[in-house]
């Protein structure tokens, strides 16, 4: 069903719009308000980690995109956020542990939030 979505332009847009939505009108309940736009700053939203990885990897998708484009994109983002900032083997663990714990929290969040809000684009 995902290569039919990805193939489909208005499909693709309107998950692009639907995911945006989620995001942005503060729809991901995360434990201890992690993600909750309306006890945050937006400007501080936009900073974290997990949410810029996430909005990276939307504004690619495309009817034509190559899976490659969306792996390269999530490396990079390892690389600059988990790998770089790490000084040594202890630290690198801590902050890989800590981005794979958020993440796979907001992954969970935004599935949540879009099967219950959005399923027409997403289910």
């Amino acid at each position: 069903t995902m290569r039919i979505v990805l193939n489909n332009n208005s499909k693709v847009t309107g998950l692009r719009s639907d995911l945006h939505a989620v995001i942005n009108q503060g729809f991901v309940d995360m434990p201890g308000n992690l993600f909750q736009k309306k006890f945050r700053n937006p400007d501080e939203l936009q900073n974290d980690t997990e949410i810029k990885c996430l909005n990276d990897l939307i504004s690619l998708l495309a009817p034509s995109t190559d899976i490659r484009v969306l792996l390269n994109c999530m490396s990079t983002n390892l690389q600059a956020f988990v790998i770089e900032p790490s000084r040594n083997k202890e630290e690198f663990r801590k902050l890989a542990a800590d981005f794979q714990l958020r993440w796979n929290f907001l992954l969970t969040a935004v599935s949540k939030a879009m099967t219950l809000n959005y399923a027409d684009s997403f289910g």
